[in-house]
């Protein structure tokens, strides 16, 4: 491809092009270096089809019980809390209420998205 002289200053030079600098998608994200605490929910086979899911690892400074409450009341299904052997309280719901637990807790921003793992089938 041969090009005259006049048509070959009239494209852009690379130095030209505004959109080749660098950009961090990822500056702006809020990043709490402190908070790095896993949220585990659980499901627990029972006998049948029947099954609980198990909320573990809410922060200590939260007030679980009330929490709890929530839950129950949103997903009309019963709940309970019971200690945990390393003293931490885990949150037991009737039924198979993963997805439903993940969008409260993020939606009423308890926790991030990236802190909660799910588990089970």
């Amino acid at each position: 491809l041969i090009f005259a002289s006049n048509q070959k200053d009239s494209f852009p030079k690379a130095m030209d092009i505004t959109n080749l600098k660098n950009f961090d998608a990822f500056a702006d994200a809020d990043e709490e270096s402190g908070d790095t605490s896993k949220i585990h929910i659980r499901v627990q086979q029972r006998n049948g089809r029947k099954c609980i899911t198990l909320v573990e690892g809410l922060a200590d400074d939260l007030d679980i019980k009330r929490i709890c409450k929530a839950f129950k009341k949103n997903f009309s299904c019963n709940g309970a809390l019971t200690k945990d052997a390393d003293g931490g309280e885990i949150v037991q719901l009737s039924g198979d209420q993963r997805t439903n637990v993940k969008d409260f807790l993020v939606d009423q921003e308890i926790c991030r998205v990236g802190q909660i793992v799910i588990h089970g089938f």
